[in-house]
């Protein structure tokens, strides 16, 4: 793989730069030329994971554009997507790193694709992915020395996610030994010949230089609207996104304070086995978004004086959902009721936590066989590798 690799374009824009006074090398007021960089991908169910990737392609350069496939590419190399490609290309538009989004790009990233868009190279993750035929979606841009590659984000995965979907218990998100579990994901993320590690199933560790990564670290200034909505805000999804749109345009300058309640009071007011998203991963989903200023992880469930106080919140926004009563029966949102500043926000997007699983209940099979059909293609390619580094080694034992 060519990681480093310099082409044409790049030389050629380099030769103008240094034959013009204004040009970037001995320019005297340092101006650079914007790099532009290319993601692609499914984003179907978008995570964390898929945010992480987007922020350490954007750090890479200036200009992200972001190439999300259509529902029937995927249908035809992997097997069908749990979003259609309307809902996924609005999750894409959301992700805060993302300056563009391509509807409908290619499956097979191709230079022609990159040169139409003036991309300087893309950026992937460092697991593989492959074509119906087996083939490295990345190989043509790889051999062209167009290609980055960023890390994968440990502990979560589409395949993961869905496991926790399909199992009905409340200690899924802190028991991964559950015996029930180990069942399920064995039949899930495993092909025929061991484990894939970009398919298998780990467990995400928090950092605080991840939140660090992901927060915008900027404070309300003088003017801004402090707005504060509180909420679950399970497998962050489109639903959330239109409700934290709207909740965006309620002012000219908005500062969004998302309120995300522990694990334990989610479970106490959905039950069943939410949430689906330890309090660690929806902190990342929702500091991912465009529309988010700042994150209160474990914030109290009844919206009190204290907090409208302490965050000096000008306006407190609820979506059309159910507001649960708490623990003593109380209406939760009765003080900023009565100071006047409770506003409900009608998305017009009925979508919740609960439809995406239904999705993947009724789906259950199809999903099933899509992941043991990938790790089936991963593995083959692993043991391809192994096979090609082991001839090699031979090779060079023999001289």
């Amino acid at each position: 793989m060519i990681k480093n690799g310099h082409h044409a374009a790049d030389e050629q824009r380099d030769e103008a730069d240094r034959g013009t006074p204004g040009g970037s090398v001995c320019s005297t007021d340092k101006r650079k030329r914007v790099v532009r960089l290319w993601c692609d991908g499914c984003y179907d169910m978008v995570h964390y994971g898929h945010s992480n990737q987007l922020r350490q392609a954007k750090a890479m350069g200036d200009y992200l554009i972001a190439g999300v496939h259509t529902d029937a590419e995927i249908s035809k190399h992997k097997g069908p997507p749990v979003f259609t490609q309307e809902e996924r290309y609005k999750m894409v538009r959301a992700i805060k790193w993302v300056d563009e989004i391509v509807e409908g790009a290619p499956y097979v990233t191709t230079l022609e694709t990159l040169d139409k868009y003036n991309c300087d190279f893309c950026v992937h993750g460092d697991d593989i992915t492959l074509t119906v035929d087996g083939k490295d979606t990345y190989e043509e841009v790889k051999l062209a020395g167009r290609y980055r590659e960023c890390k994968r984000t440990q502990g979560v995965s589409t395949t993961d996610l869905v496991g926790r979907m399909l199992l009905m218990t409340k200690a899924h998100h802190s028991n991964m030994d559950n015996p029930d579990y180990q069942q399920h994901t064995d039949n899930f993320g495993k092909g025929p010949k061991g484990h894939s590690p970009w398919t298998g199933v780990s467990q995400f560790l928090q950092t605080s230089q991840k939140i660090i990564q992901f927060a915008s670290g900027k404070e309300p200034q003088p003017g801004d609207t402090i707005i504060y909505v509180a909420g679950a805000f399970d497998l962050f999804h489109i639903g959330h996104v239109d409700f934290l749109e709207m909740v965006y345009k309620q002012a000219e300058r908005p500062y969004v304070i998302v309120g995300l309640h522990f694990d334990q009071e989610v479970n106490r007011y959905k039950g069943k086995n939410y949430p689906i998203m330890n309090i660690h991963e929806r902190t990342l989903s929702v500091l991912a978004c465009r529309y988010v200023s700042e994150v209160v992880i474990g914030a109290p469930y009844a919206v009190g004086k204290d907090l409208l106080v302490h965050f000096k919140v000008d306006l407190v926004c609820h979506g059309k959902t159910e507001v649960f009563p708490d623990k003593d029966g109380s209406d939760p949102y009765a003080e900023p009721k009565k100071r006047g500043i409770f506003r409900t926000i009608d998305s017009e997007n009925n979508l919740t936590t609960d439809d995406i699983v239904q999705r993947i209940i009724e789906n259950r099979l199809q999903f099933e066989a899509r992941n043991q059909k990938k790790e089936a293609k991963e593995m083959a390619v692993i043991e391809a590798i192994k096979k090609r580094e082991q001839n090699e080694a031979a090779a060079q034992t023999a001289h």
